[in-house]
């Protein structure tokens, strides 16, 4: 399998513990990439509301550079798979595309609406398949429990990121439960993390990633994990502050999709960059008996 590497800003910028992880795993799972480097911001679904044109035009670009590459692009954020399929929803109009390749036409590229778009997650269970997933485990999740959280923009609308009702709303607890821990439910897992609040109102946006973590513990969840780096800045970066605005204790360790792949898989925690993280991870570590890493992630 190759693809083409759309990693977006965040990975690189607020949470570079998922580059870091994501090409860890890359190997384990047999996955070859190209990385569309120079490939632009997707306007992560803000810049669509103020200017369209602009933001088809930039996610036409990555398209184009793909298509260039004969390549279906893989993402490791879900708002930007959400944001790029909305984008190739709206270029699948002709007259549209021709207008938005205007605009491409002085860099040479020119979008003809054939590229397809892959979150990791999905590539993982539709392609890898969770047969092979189970047999890459090397260090068993057995006990851990773990809440999923999907966020927003990979599941909505699932008339378009899940049109051929593949159920993608449940890719989460499929391999969660492949890894061997126990996936919790909880009403949480598929709500808003409160991101795309926080500079218009902190205190309800912190309401809201707290009362999705707190939910999640309740059910007995030792640790969530994410598809979508914005949705981790929030639920680790933000979490001291909602549990105060919340008025609850909550420390719960956040990691990353390709995290939780890599402890499964046999990797270290500094492989997969764990002392990055705001809520220490070291009770995961201590569970899994991560033997001569715990004392150094928690150093961080």
């Amino acid at each position: 399998m190759k693809f083409a590497y759309y990693t977006g800003c965040v990975a690189k910028g607020g949470t570079p513990e998922l580059y870091q992880s994501v090409n860890a795993c890359l190997g384990p799972l047999g996955i070859e990439v190209e990385e569309l480097v120079g490939a632009a911001c997707t306007g992560a679904g803000v810049l669509s509301e103020r200017n369209p044109d602009l933001a088809d035009a930039l996610n036409g670009r990555t398209f184009a550079m793909a298509e260039r590459l004969g390549l279906p692009i893989l993402t490791i954020c879900s708002t930007c798979t959400g944001t790029m399929y909305a984008s190739h929803e709206r270029l699948r109009d002709p007259a549209r595309r021709a207008r938005i390749n205007e605009l491409l036409a002085d860099e040479g590229l020119e979008y003809r609406g054939t590229t397809e778009i892959y979150h990791l997650m999905w590539v993982i269970v539709e392609q890898i398949g969770l047969e092979k997933l189970r047999s890459l485990v090397r260090r068993p999740l057995d006990g851990l429990r773990v809440a999923p959280f999907y966020g927003c923009y990979i599941l909505r609308p699932s008339a378009l990121v899940d049109a051929e009702r593949r159920r993608r709303d449940t890719y989460l607890e499929q391999i969660i439960t492949a890894l061997g821990a126990d996936a919790v439910d909880y009403s949480g897992k598929v709500k808003c993390c409160g991101f795309p609040l926080t500079t218009m109102n902190r205190r309800n946006a912190l309401r809201m990633t707290g009362l999705n973590i707190a939910e999640a513990k309740e059910e007995g969840a030792d640790v969530m994990v994410t598809p979508c780096p914005l949705c981790h800045l929030n639920l680790d970066g933000q979490q001291p502050d909602a549990a105060r605005v919340i008025g609850k204790s909550l420390d719960v360790p956040i990691l990353h999709l390709p995290q939780l792949l890599g402890l499964a898989f046999g990797l270290s925690p500094a492989e997969l960059g764990l002392q990055r993280h705001i809520v220490t991870p070291r009770w995961v570590l201590e569970h899994l008996v991560v033997a001569g890493e715990v004392a150094r992630v928690a150093a961080h």
